[in-house]
């Protein structure tokens, strides 16, 4: 038996980090705190390519994975990430375990963003659910997949509020609102991490703070946020997945009030260690360490990798040369002292004992493709996938298609026939043969006697810029060259006007949203329009299906066409989900997790704005067009049809720091059962600040069978209404008066007051 003590899993772990720490060099803690992408996870170049006759930045990218395999086994690397094969994960940690002196596992990490090998909706349609228990499922099934890659830590879930839709990474997160924010980033680490068992990962919510409100909704810009915003609309997210128990918090790239968020300590030490509670380690997003310099920030990745660890940044996340290789050159010069470094190595090592990692370094290679290949996962993507859409609009029952009535349909649309862009964006171990597009699940769900057509009509143009995930997957689907958008809208318009209903899918293909994938404008890309507006004029009923992670400019459609459903990306088996929808055999009950606006000029756009002092004008904030929304925050319409009744709290008065049970009666009208979204929204009518008009402040997902009534009851006390003041440059709850409302979305006209005190009153 092992003398060492490190090597004891009877000790704590806490000693055991102690030993281990002990016995380390500076470098190698510096190794320990040094990420390495693994650039051979994108694909290995042609056996017969000549490395030398390519240009230098060329040849540095392709002779990099070399380079990794070389820190690894000196010890000077402390985790890899892109690494999605079992053989190679156990050929890495082999070097890391058998090569080095202490023979200390790597933590291999991976974006597992909304699954593995099975791919379920895009976060911001995962939130559309409404259901953070489906949420939570959904990731534990990730965590399962990656984990039998050899995958201990995943770069999720971004929990990132997102007000601007022109922001291409909208898509990751929740959507605009803190309270739902934070109830999804709870439900995601509880699905990842667990009880970080052996078929869970660790947890990493990004990014570290106000990533979202980049200026214009341009990826990567700075962000400017007051502490009232930052308290109250981007940090209740963090908190969540905090008390949930995430394990690491990865940092922003940009400049946060004109610091960058990666060497800031009043982000990474004062907030998020010490009013946040959090005791895991920080990560930085990719390269940003390096990118001190680049932002005259750092004058030199010395003087970046000083800054950044003295923060409180453990670990840096690179491709070449990590700033953080360079920490003992940093604490030569005095920039740094030892204990720092020691500090955020105790937490990266900490992980790594929590994960069993010294007892269990390697993945059972035989195990992968039956955890990969299991049918039960691909039935819950379905599952998922069924309670993500929205129904934004039904007129005249146009849904759900009956096929007694229906013997032809023309599907149109290029997003209706990709199994790519189905998936969504940020997945990479994907299988495409599995995926069920939109016209798959048409065709299946329809059967023989339904003849379904398929024209795919208007190009849709690719990115103005590809982006290396782009070049990386071959899957990628983009209108090709020289393709006659007339001559194929034509042909898609008379396929539509012969049909006895035309399922139009129109939106943005999967790499026109994400990172690096901003956009100025909601417009449809391409003729989208046009051909939507030619088919709607052949007289043939329209049913319009729409594919994004982000509103779109749907003002024509919402005039002229009678049935709109917002399906999002929705994963691998998304065509029988969406067809599921169409068909009526599951009602639509997802609602938005965004406002809605009309078009690009009305952004940015919440919901939860403050009054004002012209409430009368609330409407008629722009000269030439309304100022409402194209549709509300938490809208979503049924199948069904539910009635609210006797909403009503528990008493007329409640003292400050006590709660107050609030319930109202929800009836299913209509005669087939079906789920609905019961929200709770407040508006504080007085206080130490002005408080938005309505905010959510609790909601159920719950299923009524035909003419059933239930009671749903919410819980309303110190944590649901107090808020950050700048008044008090802290957390306040007033003696006030609460306005309070329940229905099916930000609208609610169902309302009761409640009355909050500072004391209880004399009976005198």
């Amino acid at each position: 038996m092992s003398t060492v003590p490190y090597r004891d899993p009877a000790l704590p772990v806490a000693e055991r980090v102690e030993d281990l720490l002990g016995r380390l060099t500076l470098a190698e803690k510096a190794g320990q705190l040094s990420q390495y992408f693994y650039l051979a996870g994108f694909g290995e170049p042609p056996a017969d390519l000549d490395i030398d006759a390519l240009p230098p930045e060329h040849q540095a990218y392709l002779r990099q994975p070399a380079m990794v395999d070389a820190a690894v086994e000196s010890g000077g690397a402390g985790s890899v990430l892109f690494v999605t094969k079992a053989s190679v994960a156990n050929r890495l940690q082999r070097l890391a375990v058998e090569g080095s002196r202490h023979g200390i596992p790597l933590i291999f990490g991976f974006d597992v963003i909304h699954g593995l090998r099975t791919i379920f909706p895009v976060p911001i349609a995962q939130a559309a659910s409404w259901d953070p228990d489906a949420v939570a499922a959904a990731q534990s099934i990730a965590a399962r997949e990656a984990r039998a890659v050899g995958i201990h830590w995943t770069f999720a879930p971004m929990v990132d509020i997102a007000r601007d839709p022109r922001w291409g990474r909208i898509i990751e997160g929740p959507g605009e609102d803190p309270y739902l924010g934070a109830v999804f980033a709870a439900a995601q680490v509880r699905g990842f991490q667990g009880d970080l068992g052996p078929r869970n990962i660790l947890a990493g919510p990004k990014h570290f703070a106000g990533y979202g409100a980049a200026r214009g909704g341009r990826d990567y810009d700075d962000a400017e946020v007051s502490d009232s915003e930052l308290y109250n609309v981007y940090l209740p997210p963090f908190q969540a997945a905090i008390d949930a128990g995430a394990a690491n918090v990865m940092s922003a790239y940009m400049d946060f009030n004109g610091v960058p968020a990666s060497g800031n300590a009043r982000l990474l030490t004062d907030i998020l260690r010490g009013e946040l509670g959090f005791d895991g380690f920080v990560v930085s997003d990719a390269n940003a360490v390096k990118s001190l310099e680049t932002q005259h920030f750092a004058r030199s990745a010395t003087d970046a990798g000083a800054r950044a660890v003295t923060a409180g940044l453990d670990m840096e996340m690179c491709i070449f040369d990590p700033a953080f290789g360079s920490l003992p050159e940093a604490v030569s010069q005095g920039l740094v002292d030892e204990a720092t470094i020691d500090t955020a190595v105790r937490r990266v090592l900490t992980a790594k004992f929590r994960l069993g990692l010294f007892e269990n370094p390697y993945v059972d290679e035989q195990n992968t493709d039956l955890v990969l290949d299991a049918a039960e996962h691909r039935e819950l993507a379905r599952a998922a996938a069924e309670r993500t859409a929205v129904l934004l609009k039904n007129e005249q029952a146009a849904l759900p298609l009956n096929t007694a009535g229906v013997g032809s349909i023309a599907v149109i649309g290029q997003l209706a026939d990709s199994k790519r862009d189905t998936l969504g964006p940020w997945v990479f171990v994907h299988d495409t043969a599995e995926t069920v597009s939109i016209l798959d699940g048409i065709r299946t769900r329809a059967g023989d006697q339904v003849s379904v057509e398929h024209a795919p009509g208007a190009g849709i143009p690719a990115r103005r810029y590809a982006s290396m995930f782009d070049r990386q997957d071959p899957d990628v689907v983009n209108t090709p060259a020289g393709y006659d958008d007339d001559t194929e809208i034509d042909r898609a318009v008379a396929l539509a006007a012969g049909a006895d209903v035309a399922v139009v899918v129109v939106g943005e293909r999967q790499n026109q949203i994400g990172e690096n994938a901003s956009t100025s404008t909601l417009d449809l890309p391409g003729r989208q329009l046009e051909q939507l507006r030619r088919i709607t004029a052949t007289g043939t009923p329209v049913v319009l299906l729409v594919m994004s992670g982000r509103p779109l400019d749907l003002r024509w459609a919402q005039e002229n066409v009678p049935a709109i459903l917002q399906v999002w990306y929705p994963g691998s088996r998304g065509g029988d989900a969406v067809a599921a929808v169409l068909f009526g055999d599951t009602s639509p009950a997802g609602r938005l997790p965004f406002t809605w606006p009309r078009h690009v000029g009305q952004v940015p756009m919440v919901y939860s704005h403050l009054r004002t002092f012209q409430p009368e004008n609330q409407d008629k904030r722009y000269w030439d067009e309304e100022s409402a929304p194209l549709y509300p925050f938490g809208h979503g319409l049924s199948y069904a049809a539910f009635r609210y009744d006797d909403l009503r709290a528990d008493r007329e008065q409640v003292v400050i720091g006590d709660t107050a049970m609030v319930s109202v009666n929800v009836t299913n009208t209509s005669g087939r059962e079906a789920d609905e979204v019961v929200q709770l929204y407040i508006h504080q009518r007085y206080g130490t600040s002005s408080r938005p008009v309505r905010e959510l402040k609790g909601f159920q997902r719950i299923t009524l069978t035909a003419g059933e009534t239930r009671t749903v009851v919410f819980d309303l006390g110190p944590s649901e209404l107090r808020y950050w003041s700048a008044a008090t440059h802290g957390w306040v709850q007033d003696a006030t008066t609460l306005d309070i409302w329940a229905g099916g979305s930000s609208t609610a006209g169902l309302s009761t007051v409640l009355t909050v005190t500072a004391a209880k009153e004399s009976d005198d």
